[in-house]
């Protein structure tokens, strides 16, 4: 079982779209049995896929020791992708888990979806607060969208100080260009400015219409140039954590 995290400190970058989206991919394309767990208080990672929203308000009593996930867990409209949607409950976690104490609460409960589930993809609250500190605690991937801006170069340092003050083991950081527009130059020289090889989404009409169709893009623009980015970011993603399982197997029979 691999946990993936998108996190950004900003809200509207596309977090909500890209992890519903490798979701998507890691249940459709790979075959995985997978988990869309969403923090977002917002909800948008549900409502993504179609779903309609949480009419209770109980989904952070998850973190409980007592806590049933199958009661929570919702299946989606695509075979092997089922949803643990957030609900106005998430507003109150950060201070549930501070007053709880243990920083590894959610790798645990993560943990305990591992005989059900061979991915967790999590959407993650725009923020650095208790919550991320657990996401970080818990994930083996985290994937950063980042907008084309100058703001991003100063984010990303930012994020990987919090992470690697806190988590000196912490998982690998893969920073992705969103909204990307290669008609603006400040785009172009934003890009230029970022490491070499670093995955870049366009933006693209397609990516709008994930939200007017509440459908993944590659079930309706299976053909766009955006959607051959996304299922190459998938590829290198898959890639990446089946060479951390790899060197895992390796460690433990050394």
């Amino acid at each position: 079982m691999a946990v993936i995290a998108v996190y950004s400190v900003k809200g509207g970058v596309g977090k909500t779209t890209l992890a519903v989206d490798m979701a998507w991919r890691s249940a459709a394309l790979s075959g995985h049995s997978t988990l869309l767990w969403d923090l977002d208080p917002q909800g948008g990672a549900g409502w993504l896929l179609g779903l309609p929203d949480r009419a209770e308000s109980d989904a952070a009593s998850i973190f409980r020791k007592d806590s049933k996930p199958s009661d929570l867990i919702v299946p989606s409209r695509y075979p092997g992708l089922a949803v643990l949607q957030a609900d106005d409950s998430m507003r109150s976690l950060p201070a549930t888990l501070a007053r709880i104490g243990k920083r590894k609460r959610m790798a645990r409960t993560a943990a305990a979806l591992s005989d059900d589930y061979e991915r967790i993809v999590i959407d993650c609250p725009p923020a650095l607060n208790e919550i991320s500190e657990q996401v970080f605690a818990a994930a083996d991937l985290l994937i950063v969208p980042l907008p084309p801006s100058p703001l991003s170069a100063r984010a990303l340092p930012m994020i990987q100080a919090e992470i690697l003050a806190n988590h000196p083991r912490h998982p690998p950081i893969l920073p992705v260009l969103s909204m990307f527009d290669a008609r603006r130059k400040l785009h172009r020289d934003v890009l230029s400015g970022f490491a070499a090889g670093w995955p870049v989404i366009p933006m693209a009409s397609a990516i709008e219409q994930t939200a007017a169709r509440r459908a993944p893009l590659g079930t309706f623009a299976a053909a766009s140039d955006v959607n051959a980015r996304l299922q190459k970011l998938w590829d290198g993603i898959e890639a990446k954590l089946t060479m951390q399982a790899s060197l895992g197997q390796a460690s433990l029979s050394s």
